[in-house]
């Protein structure tokens, strides 16, 4: 991740993204169940198919105009194949399809690295080459993100699909700012990476996997499971929470740059993950499923939470 954020040359960039590759391999396939493993081919396929589009879109702009540097994207094909080749790396909309598959057959913590920090370094190559890529794509591709993250992430049952789908949706907040302002793009992506961790984390903790066992995780933690409501509501992005803050300078900037109807639709559109984010809030502190007496008492018994989770948490509410 540091060589792809550090360099100037595509080549360095290139190579930070494979190395980045194949370190997460292993974490991925680290289970030796087979959905661990067709995870991890899919993961390694689709970025492989990326990383050989990045290589040739900088080759192509190389043979073009002399120019190695990354900041010097001038070649409109280039442009346009460098644009597909991170949304592809990202799991932007219509790339998207690996990515809910990949993350559902990882574990928590390796899901957690690949929602945050390996979307990292493609995110700053999107940052430095954001003047010269073509802003009509980009946007086409975040309404698109959006949409598809809010209405394939309405009928899953399983938190880790329900978390890919909020990653894609928000992904498309990103991009549709980049050409305008670079960065509310980096602000958008630090705070979501800040509320997926204290999600992952709270998730880690309770060993929660599905919606059916997040209902019971409120014996096991009650003050964690409150504090992942407030957290939950955040990624939402409703006021007076931390999550709200990046969607609402993104609607500002949208509007002074006269794009009013793009502003509302993603707007509108924020409203179908609103939707999935409260299912999961509902389930987890505000359902009570049938209970004896010794299921109320198991969080006498419990460890204190991790520091780390309740400073992750207090944070990005």
């Amino acid at each position: 991740t540091t060589i792809t954020i550090s360099s100037n040359h595509w080549i360095m960039a290139w190579t930070g993204l494979e190395i980045n590759t194949l370190a997460i391999l292993p974490l991925i396939s680290k289970s030796h169940h087979p959905r661990a493993i067709e995870a991890a081919t899919k993961y390694f396929l689709t970025q492989a198919a990326a990383s050989a589009l990045v290589l040739f879109a900088s080759m192509t702009n190389a043979w073009h105009t002399g120019q190695w540097d990354i900041t010097q994207l001038t070649n409109p094909a280039s442009c346009l194949i460098l644009t597909s080749a991170l949304a592809m790396k990202l799991g932007l909309a219509p790339f998207h399809f690996w990515f809910p598959e990949v993350l559902q057959g990882s574990p928590l913590t390796t899901g957690l690295l690949l929602s945050t920090i390996m979307k990292l370094p493609p995110i700053s190559l999107l940052f430095m080459t954001s003047p010269s890529l073509n802003h009509t794509l980009l946007a086409f591709m975040a309404i698109t993100s959006t949409a598809l993250g809010g209405w394939m992430g309405l009928n899953q049952t399983q938190i880790r699909k329900i978390l890919a789908f909020s990653s894609i949706s928000h992904l498309g907040w990103m991009t549709i700012v980049i050409s305008y302002n670079p960065k509310l793009t980096l602000l958008n992506f630090y705070l979501y990476a800040l509320m997926t961790t204290a999600v992952f984390m709270t998730l880690n903790s309770t060993k929660t996997l599905k919606l059916s066992t997040l209902m019971t995780t409120w014996t096991k933690a009650p003050a964690l499971n409150a504090m992942l409501l407030l957290t939950l509501l955040s990624l939402a992005g409703l006021p007076p929470l931390t999550g709200f803050l990046p969607k609402w300078l993104i609607i500002q900037e949208l509007t002074k740059q006269d794009m009013i109807l793009l502003a509302t639709t993603i707007s509108l559109l924020s409203l179908l993950s609103l939707f999935f984010y409260l299912r999961l809030a509902y389930c987890a502190t505000i359902t009570l499923p049938p209970h004896t007496t010794n299921h109320m008492k198991q969080w006498h018994a419990n460890n204190p939470t991790n520091t780390m989770i309740a400073t992750l948490t207090v944070t990005s509410t």
